[in-house]
């Protein structure tokens, strides 16, 4: 096979944010970013990468894809990576004790392109290669993408995973969405305001001693917010809500 890389011909370009968590290795990240391009996705994000960045055996790897190296962004928290966007998926193997809602990666593609075409901000959320992505980072999405593969063998590596998702992606092509909902003069929330509304919600239910057991703590606020989550709440709504705990808890002034 050539190298593929022909300037002279058009790039189509655009699509979901690729948010890497905590990458290990310089050359992985490089090899993720050569899989984006292949699929025309440029926004590239990472969350503490181990081996700090600007990365050599990144851009090395990135075999030429440095449209997508030169314009990485850095954050401290996943929560940070993914606070501008309004749709954001997980990868993930296993399934866990969650509930949650699960696609496959065509079928995520096709809800991606669905809410691109809409004008909203997706992403897809990757883990770490070891240990992949841990349940608090899971709770930021409102929906996770797991491959049906060889159960008894199906281990990808991280630039693998990409390029799947990012083929699938390309593969839908620029088809209208066949459903949409209308958001009439407001807009999907951002994650950002999610959070600042779980934030809100779960220090009204600490005040209030809701939260009994701070052993289960945890697991109770990722089942509130992953309920949550999957209301796709918009950004009225998610003010709504704000006044409605200000009025429950007699707070309205500290209410955003």
């Amino acid at each position: 096979m050539t190298s593929g890389q022909n300037p002279t011909l058009p790039s189509v370009l655009g699509g979901p944010s690729i948010i890497l968590v905590q990458p290990q290795m310089g050359e992985n990240i490089g090899a993720c970013a050569r899989a984006m391009l292949n699929c025309g996705l440029t926004d590239l994000r990472l969350v503490k990468p181990r081996d700090g960045w600007p990365n050599e055996k990144a851009t090395a790897n990135a075999s030429g894809a440095d449209l997508v190296i030169d314009n990485v962004r850095l954050f401290e928290t996943t929560a940070e990576a993914v606070a501008d966007l309004e749709v954001v998926f997980a990868t993930t193997v296993r399934t866990r004790d969650m509930i949650q809602r699960f696609v496959t990666p065509r079928g995520a593609a096709e809800e991606m392109r669905a809410r691109y075409a809409a004008g909203h901000r997706v992403g897809v959320l990757f883990g770490p290669e070891r240990t992949g992505l841990v349940n608090d980072d899971l709770t930021l999405a409102q929906t996770l993408i797991t491959v049906p593969l060889n159960p008894s063998f199906a281990s990808l590596n991280l630039a693998q995973a990409v390029l799947l998702i990012g083929y699938e992606w390309f593969q839908t092509g620029e088809l209208p969405p066949e459903r949409f909902l209308h958001y009439g003069a407001t807009r999907p929330a951002t994650k950002a305001e999610l959070v600042n509304y779980f934030e809100h919600l779960e220090g009204a239910l600490d005040r209030t001693g809701f939260f009994t057991s701070p052993a289960k703590r945890p697991s109770m606020i990722r089942t509130l917010r992953n309920a949550l989550e999957r209301m796709e709440m918009t950004e009225q709504e998610v003010r709504t809500f704000h006044g409605v705990i200000a009025a429950l808890t007699g707070k309205r002034k500290g209410a955003p």
